[in-house]
C-alpha cells in the first residue's frame, strides 16, 4: 500500500512530508470541515489509555484520523490486535477544534478529548 507520506512541489525539485511526524514541518495545511465521523485505528493495548485521556499527538504534530473504518482497522493492525475508535469530528469542529486534510487524505487535528470518542463495538 502506497501511503503517500511525502509530496513533491510542482516541478518535483523538492519533497516534503504530507502529514508531518516527530519534527515540525510546515505542511501548508488549510483548515477543512470534517465529515460527521472520523476513525482512529490503534492496538488493543492503547485502548484503556485512550479511554482515559483521549487521543493525544504525543511526539507527532497532529493526531491522525481516517475517513473510514477499514482504513482505521488496517492501521490498528500495525499495533497488534486492532481496535477502532469513532471520533465525533463534526461536533468537535462545531465546538471550536480545527481539522486539516493532508494531501494523502489523512485527517489531522491537535488532539481528541475523551468526550468525542467511542470504541467501535466488536
Amino acid at each position: 500500500m502506497n501511503k503517500q507520506r511525502f509530496a513533491f512541489n510542482e516541478d518535483k525539485s523538492k519533497i516534503r512530508a504530507s502529514q508531518g511526524h516527530s519534527i515540525h514541518v510546515d505542511l501548508q495545511l488549510k483548515e477543512k470541515v470534517p465529515p460527521q465521523y472520523l476513525y482512529h485505528g490503534t492496538g488493543k493495548k492503547a485502548v484503556a489509555s485512550i479511554l482515559q485521556s483521549g487521543l493525544q499527538k504525543r511526539t507527532r504534530q497532529h493526531v491522525h484520523l481516517s475517513i473510514d473504518i477499514p482504513t482505521a482497522f488496517s492501521i490498528g493492525k500495525r499495533h497488534g490486535m486492532p481496535k477502532v475508535f469513532i471520533v465525533a469530528a463534526q461536533q468537535m469542529q462545531q465546538d471550536g477544534f480545527t481539522f486539516y486534510l493532508s494531501e494523502n487524505n489523512v485527517w489531522l487535528t491537535a488532539n481528541v478529548p475523551v468526550q468525542y470518542i467511542k470504541l467501535l463495538d466488536e
